[in-house]
């Protein structure tokens, strides 16, 4: 069995250190979902025709966040995982400048860039910080418990992006992400110590970054789950990029979008508080594989039903598919990434890279591609969600074959 590389137990209660955490995870989230009511605004503002164009907004956070976690994981193991987060926060912080004084859609996207390079610090290294503490299935019973607190964020995030955009203007919307980078900056330097102890740091270097990053995906479960994890969500991104445009154009709702997406994200909350009860019992893999076989079947009924339709369905039926297909990813959320870090708990920092690099940039190029082909149906969403799942079930019973290196039992 690994031995968990943690330094001390936080002072913190499970709450506070739970909110926290999910504060600095959400973080991402809120400069994505708090931009979706707006993006075709935006859009129009910069002067961009193409209507498929303006999901680049969220598609260029994305990137950064891809590219980002790269660094933060090899970072954090050198230097701690305080300074890595704060580097993080300040080019965040950057990215936001950059975006609200945007004159043009390049510049736009730059900024977004920015902002996903640097929101990778806080995302990414605080699951370095969990996995310093924590570990198997308590790590997977606390990430859920960081879920029940994250879920607020996205449920709530298009509702203020809206009502800051009313009020003010969508560059407003920028001002207050940068504010509460500096509050949750503040918090986590005052409430929480640091949770890598020096002896377990490493030099940083390239030679032992890339042996590092060799380490890491030499893990069969590591780089199996995280593929599996940027394959599944590969959907969801696309629903991300795609929302926008599939409320307001098949079911003529715009100005209320942001309570239907809310009413979806909160499935997904749903889903975490039943997830922290059930892992424990049932284990982690478990979980994991039932949830994806209920998606494929779930979803591919809907598909079918869909194409009987003419690529639409009547908005009843379509939330009845989402929600439960989100209340599905709930699930797979902390499941997922807690069996990839199980392996690589003695180098936290490199495995989270590992696994946010691989399932980020997986799920990001999915995403875009069937962002691109929306044309008007839900046939390339439910389709994406349906296809992706049986193919994330085979990469895991790949990478289930590797049971030396893990602790929780298939």
């Amino acid at each position: 069995m690994l031995q968990k590389q943690t330094t001390q137990k936080p002072k913190l209660s499970l709450p506070e250190f739970a909110a926290m955490m999910a504060y600095m995870i959400s973080l991402a989230a809120l400069s994505i979902d708090a931009m979706l009511p707006v993006i075709d605004v935006i859009g129009r503002d910069l002067g961009v025709i193409d209507p498929n164009k303006p999901q680049l907004i969220i598609g260029a956070v994305f990137l950064g966040l891809a590219i980002g976690q790269l660094a933060y994981g090899p970072i954090s193991d050198a230097v701690g995982r305080k300074p890595a987060i704060y580097a993080g926060l300040v080019l965040f912080t950057i990215g936001c400048l950059l975006a609200m004084f945007a004159k043009d859609f390049d510049t736009m996207l730059l900024g977004r860039f920015l902002q996903g390079i640097g929101v990778a610090g806080p995302r990414i290294v605080s699951i370095a910080v969990v996995r310093d503490i924590y570990s198997g299935r308590e790590m997977a019973k606390v990430s859920s418990f960081i879920m029940s607190f994250f879920i607020i964020v996205p449920a709530l995030a298009p509702l203020l992006g809206q009502f800051i955009a009313d009020i003010w203007n969508w560059q407003a919307i920028y001002f207050v992400l940068l504010a509460m980078a500096v509050f949750v900056g503040l918090w986590y330097g005052l409430r929480q110590s640091e949770t890598l102890h020096p002896e377990f740091r490493r030099k940083l270097s390239l030679r032992r970054v890339i042996s590092g990053f060799r380490e890491a995906l030499s893990f069969r479960v590591t780089s199996g789950y995280a593929l599996a994890a940027g394959i599944v969500f590969g959907s969801f991104v696309a629903y991300l990029m795609t929302s926008p445009q599939l409320f307001a154009d098949i079911f003529g709702i715009k100005k209320n979008f942001p309570y239907y997406f809310g009413a979806l994200a909160i499935c997904i909350g749903m889903a975490a508080f039943v997830n922290a009860r059930l892992v424990m019992k049932l284990g982690m893999r478990k979980l994991c594989k039932w949830a994806l076989f209920a998606k494929a079947v779930w979803s591919g009924g809907f598909f079918v039903a869909a194409v009987a339709s003419g690529g639409v369905l009547p908005l009843e039926a379509f939330m009845i598919w989402a929600g439960f297909s989100f209340f599905l990813l709930g699930i797979l959320f902390g499941n997922v990434n807690a069996v990839a870090m199980e392996p690589v708990g003695h180098i936290a920092g490199f495995g989270s890279s590992v696994v946010g690099f691989v399932s980020g940039a997986i799920s990001l190029s999915i995403g875009m591609l069937i962002g691109q082909m929306y044309t008007g149906t839900v046939l390339p969403l439910i389709g994406g969600f349906a296809l992706l799942a049986p193919i994330s079930i085979l990469v895991m019973k790949w990478a289930d074959k590797e049971v030396a290196s893990v602790t929780d039992p298939v």
